[in-house]
């Protein structure tokens, strides 16, 4: 059978390239993937008797939005082209968001020392006369420290937060931030590139900052400051870069449900907190981002690992989803969260458990009522190898019943559950990295200028 590509199928057509993936959502051809998972291929066979019969009608029309933001693959994204696995792998957050916003390859020789430039596949390539370095060399650094000024709105957006319930998760408390945040950001309604690109910076930042401290920052960067504001106690380096890579593997998701909410609230011109806000309304639902809470949740409920078969085995007896299991794009499996639950695993594995205090102070902050005690409260282990053990439980068990691969949640909860982070964090790592593919989205729709305008396929009574 001969394959050919999107480009030389949507010409046979006669159609745009973005008419012949919705094609494939409707199920009217079939496509199957490169082996480097990057290039649709299609039957030349499927697509030259489209082309005789003529382009289907019989269907509601399905809005199809043409992005350069990202693509999915087999089983990850690409970032403008580039493996998010292997930006995850090297890059700071700040780095591969400015990738996201701007397309501009200088952003990797600004990361990096001595004009090196990052390689699709995650490497660095030295410039002439020079070797070529390790991948992770000299990429972690982020391109300046980002800060939300001026330093009122920042001040205001911590004070909005005072009457609030002390044990209100991060992800409420982030809908707060950004309202308020907006409000007192005047250069907000400037929608030109380098002016959103600049209020990203200090919206991300701002974000970050005015969440209640739990801690000390370690240092500047996002994922520093972003710790602080979730755990009690000073990061490990693993447990840090894992944190890093999970911020690098959920910035964006080509059109997910808040993606395409805030491109359509970026349509009527929206500033870029307003977009923010829309995003984060839709991301606390279960499907979404929310589920990253549901599998804290499930790996609460199992204390140890001879719990997981009768907890997994009550939710499907009651018909439940399992959280954290399955993905409506990625079938065979996510390899984001394979490499998030990799990085955990090797850093629970040179750290191994610890003791200290949490003051008492924080405690508000980490779960309410009834919820279990989470590492990090005092004399509980901070880092816990065992929640690695109930994790392989629980991926074990699911095997068995050949039930859904994991994803990218169950990795986010077991970052969460192995630190000892407040109750909920899942959810405002999610919603940090998102900021950054959602006003990237946004900077997309702010320059095609017109209204993202969707039509019902009415099936109420007729018109009277």
């Amino acid at each position: 059978m001969e394959w050919i590509d999107a480009a030389t199928a949507a010409e046979r057509l006669g159609i745009k390239p973005a008419t012949l993936y919705a094609y494939v959502s409707r199920g009217v051809v079939q496509r199957r993937h490169s082996e480097d998972g990057r290039r649709s291929l299609f039957s030349a066979e499927e697509i030259e008797r489209l082309a005789r019969r003529g382009r289907p009608r019989a269907q509601p029309p399905e809005l199809v939005i043409e992005s350069a933001v990202t693509s999915l693959g087999v089983d990850r994204p690409y970032y403008r082209g580039t493996d998010a696995l292997a930006l995850a792998r090297t890059a700071a957050f700040e780095t591969v968001a400015e990738w996201l916003w701007t397309g501009d390859p200088g952003v990797w020789l600004r990361a990096a020392p001595g004009g090196r430039r990052l390689q699709p596949d995650g490497g660095l390539r030295a410039t002439p006369g020079e070797r070529r370095l390790e991948p992770d060399a000299g990429l972690r650094g982020a391109p300046g420290t980002w800060r939300f000024e001026p330093g009122d709105g920042l001040r205001a957006a911590v004070a909005a937060q005072r009457g609030l319930p002390g044990d209100l998760m991060p992800l409420d408390r982030l809908q707060v931030i950004v309202t308020v945040l907006g409000a007192s950001d005047s250069l907000r309604y400037q929608l030109d590139p380098d002016s959103v690109t600049a209020t990203a910076r200090r919206l991300i930042a701002g974000l970050v900052d005015a969440l209640p401290p739990l801690g000390e920052p370690q240092g500047d960067t996002i994922a520093e400051r972003l710790w602080s504001r979730l755990c009690p106690h000073p990061a490990t380096p693993g447990l840090l870069d894992a944190l890093r890579a999970a911020l690098v593997l959920l910035a964006d998701h080509e059109l997910a449900a808040s993606t395409l909410a805030a491109r359509v609230a970026a349509s009527a011109k929206a500033d870029p907190y307003a977009v923010v806000l829309t995003g984060l309304g839709v991301l606390g639902g279960p499907l979404h981002g929310g589920a990253s809470y549901a599998a804290e949740r499930l790996l609460d409920e199992i204390t140890h690992p001879g719990e997981a078969p009768r907890v997994i085995g009550e939710r499907v007896r009651r018909g439940e989803r399992i959280p954290g299991f399955g993905h409506s794009v990625y079938k065979n499996g996510d390899a984001r969260g394979t490499l998030l639950l990799d990085l955990i695993r090797k850093a629970v594995t040179e750290t191994g458990a610890r003791t200290a205090p949490c003051p008492p102070a924080k405690r508000a902050h980490r779960g309410g009522p009834g919820e279990p005690a989470r590492p990090g409260d005092p004399g509980e282990i901070v880092l816990r190898p065992d929640r690695i053990d109930v994790v392989d439980a629980v991926l074990a068990e699911m095997r068995r019943r050949r039930l859904p691969h994991p994803n990218v949640d169950l990795a986010l909860a077991t970052l969460v559950t192995v630190s000892g982070m407040t109750r909920g964090a899942g959810e405002a790592i999610f919603a940090v990295a998102r900021a950054a593919g959602w006003l990237a989205h946004a900077m997309e729709e702010y320059r095609r200028g017109s209204l993202l305008r969707l039509r019902a396929s009415y099936t109420g009574p007729p018109p009277k």
